[in-house]
Order: C-alpha cells, then sequence, then structure tokens
C-alpha cells in the first residue's frame, strides 16, 4: 500500500526479492494536477501497471467492499509506505505478519508527514528509516529495525528523500525474511523522545530574514523542491533554490553584495549567500547569471 514516489522503490524491491509474491498494489485514486487537472496516476500505480499487478484504488481504505477484497486474498503480510491514509483495525489485524511500515526517520523522532524535511529544517546531523509495526496510533507502533543514514550539506529534500527510499527498501526485504522467521523481537518506542513532524505548508517556503543564516540555509535545503523559499524583491517573488551561510554581518534582508558570483543577504546573524534563484515569471539561474541581467544595490532590501 503506497502512493508517494518513496514507495516506488519499496514495491520494486519486494518485487525482486526471494521467496515474495505480491498480490496486489494499493494506491489513491487518480487525482487532478497540472494546469489541465488531467487525472494523474500515482507513483505507484504507474509502476505496478509496468510490471502488470492488480491495482486497487480505495477512496476510502475502510470502505467495506475494499475490506472484503483484502480478506478474500489472505495476505500473509501488508507493507505501507507513504499511503497517505490512515488504516483502520480491520486492516491492521488482518495478515499473519501484521501490517510493516517504512518510515523515513529514526522514531520515536519525526513522526507524522513530512519526517525528511523536519530532520533537515532541524539542523539534524543524521535521520534514518524505520521498518515499524503498525498499531492504531500515528507512527506509534513497536519497532523491528532501523538504519541511520548522515545528513549532508549538499543534501535537500530530494536528495535525502531518494536516499532514504533505498535505504527503506533494501532495509524492508531484509526485515520481512527475518520478522517471517521469528529472528525479530519488536521493541516498543519511548515516546517520551517522540517529536512531531506537521505537514508541510506553501507558507513556510518564506523566509525571514531576522532568523540566522544557518536556520534560513536549512529552510532552504529542507523546503527544495517543494513548496521551495521565497522572498520579494522589488515587489515581485524571488524564490530562492540554492544559498549557503556566510558569517558576514548586516542588517537583516538587506543585500550586503552583488557582483560576479555574489548574492549576498544579511539576516539576525551572519548571511546568506544566494547561488540559485528565479524571479517571478522567469527561469531558475545561478547568481552570476542572474546578476548578469540584474542591476542590483547593496543597500537594498529583500522582503520588505
Amino acid at each position: 500500500m503506497g502512493t508517494a514516489p518513496l514507495a516506488r522503490a519499496s514495491l520494486e524491491a519486494l518485487l525482486v526479492a526471494p521467496g515474495l509474491k505480491v498480490a496486489a498494489v494499493v494506491t489513491q485514486p487518480d487525482r487532478p494536477k497540472g494546469r489541465d487537472l488531467k487525472l494523474q496516476a500515482s507513483a505507484v500505480k504507474e509502476a505496478a501497471l509496468r510490471f502488470e499487478l492488480p491495482v486497487w484504488q480505495p477512496e476510502e481504505a475502510r470502505h467495506p467492499a475494499f475490506l472484503q477484497q483484502l480478506r478474500d486474498v489472505e495476505p500473509d503480510l501488508i507493507v505501507v509506505a507513504a499511503y497517505g491514509q490512515i488504516l483502520p483495525p480491520a486492516i491492521l489485524e488482518l495478515p499473519r505478519l501484521g501490517c510493516l511500515n517504512v518510515h523515513t526517520s529514526l522514531l520515536p523522532k519525526y513522526r507524522g508527514a513530512a519526517p525528511i524535511q523536519w530532520a533537515i529544517l532541524d539542523g539534524e546531523a543524521e535521520t534514518g528509516v524505520t521498518i515499524m509495526k503498525m498499531d492504531a496510533g500515528l507512527d506509534t507502533g513497536p519497532i523491528l529495525a532501523q538504519r541511520a543514514t548522515r545528513i549532508d550539506e549538499s543534501d535537500d529534500a530530494a536528495t535525502l528523500h531518494d536516499r532514504l527510499a533505498s535505504l527503506g527498501a533494501e532495509l524492508l526485504t531484509t526485515t520481512i525474511a527475518a520478522w517471517d522467521a521469528g529472528q525479530i523481537q519488536p521493541q516498543p518506542q519511548n515516546s517520551a523522545l517522540a517529536t512531531h513532524a506537521r505537514k508541510i505548508t506553501k507558507e513556510d517556503g518564506k523566509l525571514d530574514w531576522t532568523l540566522p543564516a544557518r536556520t534560513l540555509w536549512n529552510k532552504v535545503r529542507g523546503l527544495t523542491p517543494w513548496p521551495g523559499t521565497y522572498t520579494s524583491l522589488r515587489g515581485q517573488t524571488l524564490k530562492v533554490w540554492r544559498a549557503m551561510p556566510d558569517p558576514k554581518a548586516g542588517t537583516a534582508g538587506e543585500i550586503l553584495a552583488a557582483e560576479k558570483d555574489v548574492l549576498l543577504v544579511g539576516c539576525g546573524e551572519g548571511s546568506l549567500r544566494l547561488g540559485e534563484v528565479q524571479l517571478q515569471g522567469g527561469r531558475r539561474l545561478r547568481a552570476q547569471e542572474f546578476l548578469a541581467g540584474h542591476r542590483l544595490q547593496p543597500g537594498e532590501k529583500l522582503g520588505a
């Protein structure tokens, strides 16, 4: 059961794992997307159709007709990865081996919808994946396996997503084999250490120049590619796609330097060197390209 691109890696790993058979794939219904609002299949559905697997798309996982479909298959195990719906007890209790979830954090930290983004936003040095036996709570079930990975300075939410997707898929298949063989003792989570990774909104992308440069740097990394970070320049929206912190001090939001390939903006602490930007209605440009076409002066303000 999965919908988002993260889940595709787990599905593909299950298909080549020895001794496993995928009876069906469950994903969210096709949703309208893009400017023309055409119905678009999920990443998981597209992968499932390539492998000619049965695809089920219930509007609600608790619908009686869907529950009967699951009962008819008599699954030994249900794997869940970025599915997008809360599963009722009738599903959680159905398989002999339970429902296993691939979660992209080292639980109990970052329970919730956006663990990858929040790990970067909070400046974590590492994160990882957890294989958890699901219960009725939100990411509260006992842990079967975990694997950590470092968050590099070059990482953004996209690169970390792809690495965790691969890591989770690999850990999933080895965990299933050990779980089926009775070699794993589930470990309860310590809820006292839990943190919540709430859903990201477009408003989260606004840059507040009174914050420290490292905080804004983490925001740029954590919110790329979606929803992206932004400020305003001369009354137009300016998206910031790449940036690095700089120790130079200056007034928050003030352009400190704008020449050659250096576009430096003051922050509440230090400054932020903008490496790649996109002005409203334009295309993404490296700082050098942007400055070649836009004469900016030190002392101008962003975000005013």
